[in-house]
């Protein structure tokens, strides 16, 4: 696997360092990357943007450096573990919340910004300027109507009445067939780490590296999936087996992971939370 230092960054502050202070010394992140044969100038360097773009404060204690989240980045952490470790699978009501905006053609920054906070939420882009979400997101796009004044956004509470044609809104406004052919890759990848008793005899450094592939892989599909109703879903849709699997490896893989990060950075790891159904 071709380990990315930013992600891992990400990845190692969302599942442990968060929980043991939202900090960590540059020493032991360099120690921590190291095992993903990370180089420390690499490191630094990274570290060093990501402070720039906002991830993080830094101080000094004596003669280390210690980067901790800004509340900003650690808001973003809190949404995102929610979205990854959460999934949905529910009844419908049949009706869906739709998003119309309208942007002056002068402010285009204004409209990928829209498009991109859309995306974030679980929105689907119908058309240039109409977006879907089978759940119920009325607040969150009254708060983004709020934060863009030079915007006009219309929210709707609608419905077609006709399933299928609400299946066809479904795939139009995501990529379903390549969501499902990319579950399907992650099970077939994914179903020999599903053991219990192996998984609890390895040493901490190969669970670590286990761990962070596995959610460093699955990450990537909550915002990708909108999390469809099960009236919505296709056929054998396989979002749930994914989850369940990637669920029980996290779980598995934890304690040995966490002691061995505990055991880098010198101090105990919290408990994280883990997938929600």
């Amino acid at each position: 696997m071709q380990w990315k230092p930013r992600a891992l960054v990400l990845d190692l502050f969302g599942d442990y360092l968060r929980y043991a202070g939202s900090e960590a010394r540059l020493a032991d992140i360099t120690e921590l990357l190291a095992v993903f044969g990370i180089e420390p100038a690499t490191v630094r360097v990274t570290l060093s943007r990501l402070r720039k773009e906002g991830w993080f404060d830094t101080r000094r204690v004596g003669r280390e450096t210690v980067y901790s989240l800004t509340p900003h980045m650690l808001e973003i952490l809190n949404e995102g573990r929610e979205r990854i470790f959460r999934h949905r699978d529910e009844d419908w009501e049949g009706r869906w919340t739709m998003v119309i905006y309208q942007v002056p053609e002068s402010e285009r920054g204004v409209r990928e910004e829209l498009r991109k906070r859309l995306a974030w939420h679980g929105f689907g882009q119908l058309s240039p300027s109409t977006w879907l979400s089978p759940h119920d997101l009325i607040a969150e796009a009254r708060e983004l109507a709020a934060e863009y004044p030079l915007a006009r956004i219309d929210v709707l509470w609608c419905g077609t009445g006709d399933l299928q044609q609400d299946r066809d809104l479904a795939a139009r406004c995501w990529d379903l067939e390549q969501l499902g052919v990319d579950y399907q890759q992650f099970i077939r990848t994914y179903s020999g780490l599903n053991d219990e008793a192996v998984n609890a005899d390895k040493d901490g450094r190969t669970a670590l590296i286990e761990r962070m592939q596995v959610i460093g892989d699955f990450r990537r599909f909550p915002f990708r999936d909108p999390h469809l109703p099960r009236a919505l879903q296709p056929r054998d849709w396989p979002s749930g087996e994914a989850y369940n699997l990637f669920g029980a490896v996290h779980r598995q893989l934890g304690p040995a992971a966490t002691e061995f990060v505990s055991g880098v950075i010198g101090q105990p790891v919290g408990p994280g939370r883990e997938v929600l159904t």
